[in-house]
């Protein structure tokens, strides 16, 4: 490409510098800007990519769950006994309502969400011990993983609602 069209500065901006003329010396050359119009697919994707970053913290379990999926893949394939290692981690929220019912006793609506809390964290290390084990997709996993996302999401969009 000449370097008398190609693109200089600001992406998105086309820059042609047009030759001075043969008969005047001392003028300047003139700039001609072009601005290039963003495609139809650039323009979708770079509305859905701002409405995505504005609301990215109510998006947060979704993407921990994204993130989950492929490591534990790579876990399996790499290292199935890892998740023998990860497999404690599930008695861990199940430990903490208990130290917490008995530190802080609370009636019945708090104990409700801290026991749902509890058991939705539990299940979810649940299911990255087996996943890790077994594979992500292996048996009725991948259906677990949708309802467990569904579920923590729903969670998430209530307390941050009530906050």
């Amino acid at each position: 490409m000449s370097s008398r069209t190609r693109a200089r500065g600001a992406a998105g901006v086309t820059t042609v510098h047009i030759p001075r003329r043969r008969g005047r010396r001392g003028s300047d050359p003139f700039v001609v800007v072009v601005p290039e119009r963003p495609s139809l697919t650039r323009e979708a994707l770079g509305f859905l990519g701002r409405v995505l970053w504005n609301i990215r913290t109510a998006l947060a379990p979704t993407a921990l769950a994204l993130l989950a999926l492929p490591l534990t893949a790579v876990l399996h394939v790499l290292a199935w006994w890892s998740g023998l290692l990860l497999a404690p981690a599930a008695v861990a929220p199940l430990l903490w309502l208990a130290i917490m019912q008995r530190r802080r006793p609370a009636r019945a609506g708090v104990l409700a969400w801290r026991a749902g809390l509890a058991l939705l964290v539990s299940l979810a290390a649940a299911w990255l011990a087996l996943a890790a084990t077994f594979g992500p997709f292996s048996g009725p996993l991948a259906a677990i993983w949708l309802l467990l996302l569904i579920a923590a999401q729903t969670a998430w969009l209530v307390v941050r609602r009530s906050h």
